[in-house]
C-alpha cells in the first residue's frame, strides 16, 4: 500500500541533498584491512625525533592542538574498520546509510498524535528521512607499566593474617581490650607522622600500594612476633635478663634482623620496584614504623594500667613525640645497603651480603639509641645525642635525593637527544625548583592543570628510573615499560598545551 501517490513514492520524487550523501557514504564505505604493525625501536637510538610515532615534542609557550583526533592513514591502505583502532590513530566510523523507500514505506512521517506533527506537514510533501550523526571516537585508555614484579604476593599477606589473629589474642590476653584499643588509638599518631614523612620523600616516585602495605604489616605483625618468639623462648632458657642488657644487646639483635627480614623480601618479591638507596630508605622507614607502631600499643597500655593517665602522658610524650622516627631510621641503614646493591644491579646474593652490613649498621645505632636513654639525664642526652643523630639522617636523605635528582637529569636527557623531551622540559621535570615552577605555569591555565602536571612529573621520574634499569640489564621489561611512559608523558605534554 502507497501513501499520497501511485506506484513507488521513492522513484516519483528527487532525493534531498542529505539522502544523496548518504548514499554516496554508503557507495564509498571502507572496507576492513589488516591492521599495520610497527617495529620497536629504542628512543635513544632514534635517528630522526619526528619519525617517532606522534612526532616531535612541543614547545611551552607555542600551544599545540592535540594529535588524538588526527588519524595517520598508511600509503595504499584502506582506513581502519572499526574498534581497530590505535593509540594515536582513531578508528573510522561508516555513516549510517540512507534506507531505500519501496512500494511498502511511507513517503510521509508517522506520529504518535497531532500535536507532534510539523507545522509545515501536509500530505503532498514529503519528508527528509533523518540520518543520525556519526559517532565520535574516543580517545583510548592510556597504557600502563607492566605490574608484574613490582606487588607483594597475595600469599604473604595470607600469612600476615593468620599471624595478627595471634597477636590480637595476646594482646587481648595480656592487656585487656580497653587498654589495647586505647594504646592503638594513641599509637596511630606517631604512625601518621612517619608515613607523611616518608611520603615527602618519595612523593614523585611513590612504591606501590601493595609493598607499602606488606612493608607496614610486616614490621608490625611479622617482626613483632618474631621478637615475642624469641623472648619467650630465652625466658624459657635462661630466665629473665637484667633490663640494660635486653635493651642494649637483646632489642638492636632481635628486632634489627626481624625488621630486616622484611626489607629483603621487599627485594626479592618486587625487584622491579626497588631502584635505589632512596627506595631502600622507603622501605626500610616503613618496616619500621610498623614494629613502633604495634610496640607502641604494648607501652602506652602497660603505662595505662601500672601509672594511669600520668604515667601514660609521659610515655606518648617520649616515645610518640620526641622520638617517632626511631626504628623508621634503624631500620632504613639496612634499607639503604640493599638499596645500594639494586642499584648497581646486584644478584639477590651479593644483595644479601649488602643488607647483612646495612643491618650491622642499624644494630649499632639501635644500641646507642637505647643505652643512651638509660644513662645519666635522659634530656640531656636526647639534645646532645639523639637530636644530632636524627638531623645527621636527615641530612643524609636530603644528599640521597639530590644524587636521585641527578641520575634523573641524566636518564631524561637522553631522551632529550632523541627528541622526547625539550632541555628545558628536562629541567623543570627533574629538579626540585623545576618541578615547582612547572606546577605554578600548570596552574595558571585554563582549568587550573596542575594534576596532570603532577602526573606528567611523575610518570618522567618513573621513566628515568625505568632507562637506569635498561642500561643496568636488570629488568627484562623494562623496554616495555618505557613505551607505555613515552606514551603517557607525550599525552600528558598534548592536554597541558591544549588550547
Amino acid at each position: 500500500m502507497s501513501f499520497g501517490g501511485h506506484g513507488d513514492p521513492a522513484q516519483q520524487r528527487p532525493a534531498s541533498p542529505r539522502q544523496q550523501g548518504a548514499a554516496q557514504s554508503h557507495q564509498a564505505a571502507p572496507g576492513p584491512y589488516p591492521q599495520p604493525q610497527e617495529q620497536y625501536r629504542p628512543p635513544a637510538q632514534a635517528a630522526d625525533p619526528q619519525q617517532q610515532q606522534y612526532g616531535a615534542p612541543a614547545q611551552y609557550g607555542q600551544p599545540q592542538q592535540p594529535q588524538y583526533g588526527q588519524p595517520q592513514q598508511p600509503q595504499d591502505a584502506a582506513p581502519q574498520q572499526y574498534g581497530r583502532a590505535q593509540y594515536g590513530q582513531p578508528a573510522q566510523y561508516v555513516q549510517p546509510q540512507a534506507y531505500v523507500q519501496n512500494a511498502s514505506s511511507p513517503a510521509y512521517p508517522v506520529y504518535g498524535s497531532v500535536l507532534a506533527q510539523r507545522p509545515d506537514h501536509h500530505e503532498s510533501a514529503a519528508y527528509d528521512t533523518y540520518t543520525p550523526p556519526a559517532p565520535v571516537a574516543a580517545v583510548p585508555a592510556l597504557p600502563v607499566p607492566s605490574a608484574k614484579g613490582r606487588h607483594a604476593s597475595v600469599w604473604a599477606f595470607g600469612v600476615l593474617g593468620f599471624v595478627l589473629l595471634g597477636l590480637i589474642a595476646y594482646f587481648v590476653w595480656a592487656l585487656g581490650p580497653a587498654a589495647s584499643v586505647i594504646g592503638m588509638v594513641l599509637a596511630l599518631i606517631p604512625l601518621t607522622i612517619v608515613f607523611f614523612g616518608v611520603f615527602f620523600i618519595d612523593r614523585w616516585e611513590p612504591e606501590p600500594k601493595s609493598l607499602v602495605a606488606f612493608a607496614i604489616a610486616w614490621g608490625a605483625i611479622a617482626s613483632i612476633g618474631i621478637a615475642l618468639l624469641v623472648d619467650l623462648g630465652l625466658t624459657l632458657l635462661v630466665g629473665r635478663r637484667p633490663e640494660g642488657l635486653s635493651a642494649v644487646l637483646q632489642a638492636p639483635i632481635v628486632e634489627e634482623s626481624a625488621k630486616g627480614i622484611g626489607v629483603f623480601l621487599v627485594f626479592l618479591m618486587a625487584r622491579r620496584a626497588f631502584d635505589g638507596p632512596i627506595d631502600g630508605i622507603v622501605y626500610g622507614a616503613l618496616v619500621g614504623a610498623g614494629f613502633a607502631f604495634t610496640e607502641n600499643i604494648q607501652y602506652f597500655a602497660v603505662s595505662l594500667i601500672e601509672g594511669g593517665t600520668g604515667d601514660l602522658t609521659v610515655t606518648f610524650v617520649l616515645r610518640g613525640l620526641m622520638s617517632p622516627f626511631a626504628h623508621a631510621m634503624f631500620t632504613s641503614v639496612t634499607g639503604f645497603a640493599i638499596g645500594l646493591a639494586a642499584r648497581r644491579g646486584a644478584s639477590a646474593g651479593r644483595a644479601f651480603g649488602y643488607g647483612v652490613l646495612g643491618l650491622i649498621g642499624a644494630m649499632a645505632l639501635h644500641a646507642l639509641w637505647n643505652g643512651s636513654s638509660m644513662i645519666g639525664n635522659f634530656f640531656v642526652l636526647y639534645i646532645v645525642l639523639q637530636v644530632p643523630l636524627f638531623v645527621g639522617f636527615i641530612v643524609a636523605i636530603i644528599l640521597l635525593r639530590k644524587e636521585e635528582a641527578r641520575l634523573t637529569f641524566a636518564r631524561l636527557s637522553d631522551y632529550a637527544t632523541a627528541g622526547w623531551f625539550t632541555p628545558q622540559e628536562v629541567g623543570m621535570l627533574a629538579t626540585p625548583a623545576g618541578r615547582r615552577a612547572g606546577l605554578r605555569w600548570a596552574a595558571g591555565l585554563r582549568g587550573d592543570r596542575r594534576p596532570i602536571m603532577r602526573g606528567f612529573i611523575k610518570d618522567a621520574t618513573t621513566l628515568a628510573s625505568v632507562r637506569q634499569r635498561i642500561i643496568t640489564g636488570r629488568d627484562p621489561l623494562a623496554v616495555q615499560d618505557e613505551q607505555a611512559l613515552l606514551l603517557r608523558t607525550h599525552a600528558a605534554r598534548d592536554a597541558l598545551l591544549a588550547v
